[in-house]
């Protein structure tokens, strides 16, 4: 596992209820939050993250166009593939994390800042 993976899984295993455990479908590992799967790593740079189709578009992310796991996914899929190439990429996949679990049932509550 590379030193991004690491920062990634180390930050998100700090979260309430989110597991990084083995995948169920094939090789790598996949993230749970109370028994439930919510993203799954493609690789060490790649995180594949349930969103929701609303939430996908209000952050204006994109469906990349070359992916090498889901190349026919439909745009209006709700799961997004996440690249991450640098601690400021992990930080922002670790927001979108947050925004996938508060769809999640048994889902922390909002706090406020």
């Amino acid at each position: 596992m590379n030193h991004l993976k690491n920062a990634l899984t180390d930050k998100l295993e700090t979260m309430f209820g989110v597991q990084n455990l083995p995948s169920p479908v094939a090789g790598g590992s996949s993230l749970f939050f109370n028994g439930i799967e919510f993203a799954h790593f493609h690789n060490d740079f790649e995180l594949d993250l349930k969103l929701t189709r609303k939430i996908i578009s209000q952050q204006q992310l994109r469906h990349p166009t070359n992916s090498k796991f889901h190349p026919k996914r439909s745009m209006n899929s709700q799961w997004i593939e996440l690249k991450y190439e640098n601690l400021e990429d992990v930080d922002r996949v670790v927001e979108l994390v947050k925004l996938a679990i508060r769809q999640l049932p048994g889902s922390p509550p909002r706090t406020r800042k």
